[in-house]
């Protein structure tokens, strides 16, 4: 309990600096004065101030924020600090301003995978046959230890993932697999099973045929920076494309809403990554940074994806967007915040209480 706990504040204070930081910086590049920088919510604890900037740690770690000169368009300040205001520049650096905390977010989570990548390289696995699980299609259908799948559905296999992305984007669809077995092709008509896969402790489907790898098949490759960069990112874009196709299936109906977490299930995953050692938290940190940049970049009002949606109407329509709209706006954003919050805990506490 203790280390999920101490984990959670360490992924919360990482994801959320990185966060407000991109927020302070680029509003400092842009000459906007900011008043406060908080890790946390509430009472302040401690900090120190630098020029008008109070840097602060406060009472509630589930958080943070840069409260920025004018931040507010109704907002009364001083003829002086108009040009340290945040509602008296260009729009288009209002837009920069707001999007940096994604975009932040987004790019620790290409470096942590970046560094990962630069260390270990990556292994890449040949589409061998390790074995066939028993009752499961594959081994029905008469695949066999050492058995190479070379294509399915006549599209040519080199690699495992190439292989495990085919068969999990059928949809449960028959599909023709091409064997290579002692020098010999042999084609198999094989229908995926759907199944159920615990990842980061969220039940996610699957479509497999039920076959292992051989690990025996495989090899690691170094890379240089520059391809570790590009892993790095490449796979950043992957982690945001599976959370936005979670989310999709969430909001259809065809994934239970039951696997959305908050706070308590992200402390148990962080105390299970940091009992596995650092290099799994970080790892995690950055999935986590990726669903953060993800989720506050969606147009709910309250969210700096909200922000966004109004400053580019404001670029738009060469106005800004009405303050009565924008307040209504703000309210039924918080509401749906609010909503959610209770939902995640909910979840949250019937998963602890009955699983």
């Amino acid at each position: 309990m203790i280390t999920n706990i101490y984990a959670l504040i360490i992924v919360l204070g990482v994801l959320i600096f990185f966060h407000e930081l991109g927020h302070f910086l680029v509003a400092r590049l842009f000459g906007v004065g900011v008043e406060k920088f908080s890790l946390g919510f509430g009472p302040r604890l401690f900090g120190w101030k630098v020029g008008i900037t109070d840097y602060r740690i406060s009472a509630i770690p589930l958080g943070g924020y840069v409260k920025m000169v004018g931040e507010e368009p109704d907002s009364e300040i001083e003829p002086e600090q108009i040009p340290l205001s945040f509602t008296h520049k260009h729009v288009l650096k209002r837009i920069a301003i707001v999007a940096a905390g994604p975009v932040f977010n987004f790019f620790l989570a290409v470096m942590i995978f970046f560094a990962f990548f630069q260390i270990h390289g990556v292994f890449i696995l040949k589409p061998y046959v390790g074995s066939a699980v028993e009752n499961m299609p594959a081994q029905k259908a008469g695949l066999k230890k050492g058995d190479l799948i070379v294509a399915i559905d006549q599209t040519p296999i080199e690699f495992w993932d190439d292989m495990v992305y085919k068969i999990n984007s059928s949809d449960g669809r028959e599909l023709v697999i091409t064997v290579l077995r002692d020098g010999t092709e042999n084609i198999y008509n094989i229908k995926p099973k759907l199944s159920f896969e615990k990842y980061f402790g969220i039940e996610v489907k699957r479509y497999q045929i039920g076959i292992r790898a051989d690990g025996d098949k495989g090899y690691e490759k170094k890379l240089n920076p520059i391809q570790a960069f590009s892993e790095g990112f490449l796979f950043s874009f992957k982690m945001i494309k599976l959370t936005v196709i979670g989310t999709m299936r969430i909001i259809n109906g065809t994934e239970s809403a039951k696997s959305v977490g908050g706070p308590i299930l992200i402390a148990q995953m962080a105390g299970d990554a940091a009992k596995k050692g650092p290099g799994v938290l970080i790892r995690f940190i950055g999935y986590l940074s990726l669903v953060l940049a993800f989720f506050n970049i969606l147009p709910i009002p309250v969210l700096d994806g909200g922000h966004l949606l109004f400053f580019f109407i404001e670029l738009v329509t060469g106005r800004p967007a009405n303050l009565k709209v924008r307040e209504i706006a703000q309210t039924a954003g918080l509401f749906i915040l609010i909503l959610l919050m209770v939902f995640v805990f909910y979840n949250d506490i019937t998963r602890v209480l009955f699983n």
